[in-house]
């Protein structure tokens, strides 16, 4: 009967061995790190890539927008890819991908060259960022072990946005601004090197095919659109260089939703959205992330084209903004069983939305406490502190089954509004200031207003936050997943 089954035939293999616990976990949350890292870790490096570069200040806007829009777009393709082709391999795929754009951008010669690297890093990301939480929620059993591991995550997540200005600026100032991407490289091809020996592989129960063509037409449609909205800042808003792309734009997305109609297997299925609380979650999301994604953008710049700060001097004086954003994501699920999610989302917005008001007192003499400091902490406190009762609410009303579909669509929509909201935001602030070549005095006027109009869009926010968002407090279990 063994000889049979062939059990005596040859040398005999020994079964590998399983990776210890933490090991997994360690390299999920590395690979985590990397990715929510590069969204913050180009700020302070912006004027010395426009300067080595050549970049004008839509092209230095495009530095951030073409990852961006690159991760949200294929966020969502990433996670039905790691299910259908295993999460191990997505994660080598997603972090090889990641690893080789990083270096291709930090060698560009060319802004272009720059602006392609950046958006393969967002492809990269959006296959590796999904497999990050699958494969380490499938190492550690459910409970208190999976509960803290997930917290972990989590926690790294947060970190790695927070340090991003503090690392961008002690890489700028040490050696170049290269090396904000080319830092990727190392650490990428060790964490490749210790997944591929001990990561194990895994998949998840269903088997659905992918939804190739809904995740192109979300991706370019909305690349096309913030190309149209950026046209504005040259060309102005009835130009045909404005006119045609905006016109594209919007015919996409209108494919995309019909496409999504009639897949069998939708990257985002629009059932989802009759559900009031995550219809309304989502779009809150979308609303408050196109003011607040702009924040690190244009407070980086203030502090270095106006005030005159190094990328080092600008990185550690947004350290007390990025702890306040953890701070605040830490505090939200304490208040939120006693007061309502809805009313701790509304409140952290109306926070932000102070601190968006206070930002736009600018001057181009502003001291470091009033002009930075104190705004950016209210500003950051709040976008933490509204971010986890939104997406707890989209979770809690969707079936268990769907948890992490309506997870990966609201920090999807987060995103997709952040995208679009630096391309208008950058817009407004040339228009006010001139463009190219304007003065410390100029500059802050368009920085202003662009703070100003944030404002209104959080207020805007908040107000329908309080009459759309559902007034029932979720579960626990929602909040642990959010």
């Amino acid at each position: 009967m063994l000889e049979a089954t062939g059990t005596s035939a040859g040398p005999r293999i020994p079964p590998r061995r399983t990776p210890p616990t933490w090991l997994v976990v360690a390299l999920a949350c590395a690979g985590q790190f990397l990715v929510v890292l590069d969204v913050s870790v180009v700020n302070v490096a912006l004027p010395s890539m426009r300067t080595d570069l050549g970049l004008s200040a839509q092209g230095l806007q495009w530095v951030v927008n073409a990852y961006a829009i690159a991760f949200a777009g294929f966020m969502l393709l990433g996670g039905r890819a790691g299910d259908l082709y295993g999460r191990k391999r997505m994660f080598l795929v997603g972090l090889g991908v990641f690893t080789l754009a990083s270096l291709g951008g930090g060698l560009a010669q060319e802004g272009w060259q720059l602006l392609v690297a950046r958006a393969a890093q967002g492809l990269g990301a959006a296959v590796l960022a999904p497999s990050t939480l699958t494969i380490l929620t499938a190492a550690v059993p459910e409970g208190a072990a999976r509960a803290r591991a997930i917290a972990t995550w989590t926690a790294v997540g947060a970190g790695g946005g927070a340090a991003g200005g503090l690392v961008g600026g002690v890489l700028v100032d040490g050696l170049s601004w290269r090396w904000v991407l080319l830092i990727n490289v190392p650490i990428g091809a060790v964490v490749l090197v210790g997944a591929a020996l001990w990561l194990t592989e895994g998949r998840g129960g269903e088997r659905r095919r992918l939804d190739l063509p809904g995740a192109l037409l979300v991706t370019v449609g909305l690349a096309t659109l913030a190309y149209g909205i950026s046209q504005t800042e040259s060309a102005g808003w009835t130009a045909t260089a404005t006119l045609l792309p905006l016109a594209a734009g919007l015919v996409l997305l209108a494919l995309f939703l019909l496409v999504e109609t009639r897949t069998k297997a939708p990257l985002m299925p629009l059932g989802l959205l009759r559900l009031r609380s995550v219809a309304s979650a989502n779009v809150a999301m979308l609303v408050s992330g196109s003011a607040m994604f702009s924040m690190w953008f244009f407070m980086t710049l203030y502090a270095q084209n106006v005030l005159g700060y190094s990328p080092l001097e600008a990185g550690l004086a947004l350290v007390p903004s990025s702890l306040a954003v953890v701070l605040g994501s830490k505090a939200a699920p304490r208040f939120m069983p006693v007061i309502g999610a809805r009313n701790v989302a509304v409140i952290g917005t109306v926070v932000a939305a102070v601190g968006f008001g206070w930002q736009s007192t600018m001057t181009a003499d502003g001291g470091y406490l009033t002009t930075i400091m104190i705004p950016g902490v209210l500003m950051m406190l709040g976008a933490g502190t509204a971010g986890t009762p939104l997406a707890s609410l989209a979770i809690s009303g969707a079936a268990p089954g769907d948890a992490g579909l309506v997870s990966g669509l609201i920090n999807t929509s987060r995103t997709m509004g952040g995208s679009l909201g630096l391309a208008v935001m950058s817009t407004i602030a040339a228009a006010r200031s001139g463009g190219e070549g304007a003065g410390p005095e100029a500059l802050t006027d368009g920085y202003a207003l662009v703070f100003r109009t944030g404002a209104v869009v959080l207020a805007a926010a908040a107000l329908m936050m309080w009459a759309w968002l559902p007034s029932g407090k979720p579960s626990g279990e929602a909040v642990e997943r959010a």
